[in-house]
């Protein structure tokens, strides 16, 4: 299994940037080429580059700011997939961290998506 974590800081408080983030089927209002996300339940389809990507929805922490989830159908070339994403306070700012697993490798990958995703959370945000 590869893991890898990327990160940001962000200049607004953490409730704010949460409430973009812990949305789980709002990901078409800031993540770089998603073109529509719909919600069913648990599980959240991302269109995007003429694919869609099913992804459930595993704990979603509001208190701690941590929402998980995990790839459950599409055309990722993965095995296995789980991903956190986590607003933590940082003084009057915060700190995003975007950590993912996955099986059989890939992490580099995510991780390039990931960061350019949390550059496009940031620009939203910090609006």
């Amino acid at each position: 299994m590869e893991t890898a974590t990327v990160e940001t800081t962000i200049d607004r408080p953490a409730d704010a940037v949460w409430s973009v983030v812990g949305d789980f089927g709002g990901l078409d209002r800031w993540m770089p080429g998603v073109e529509s996300c719909t919600l069913d339940g648990d599980v959240r389809t991302i269109a995007t580059m003429g694919m869609e990507i099913g992804e459930r929805l595993l704990r979603r922490d509001d208190a701690a700011r941590e929402l998980t989830y995990s790839i459950v159908s599409g055309p990722a070339p993965v095995e296995s997939h789980e991903a956190t994403i986590t607003v933590h306070p940082d003084g009057a700012g915060c700190r995003v961290t975007w950590a993912v697993s996955v099986e059989p490798e890939g992490a580099a990958f995510f991780a390039d998506v990931y960061g350019r995703s949390l550059e496009a959370l940031k620009a939203h945000t910090e609006i």
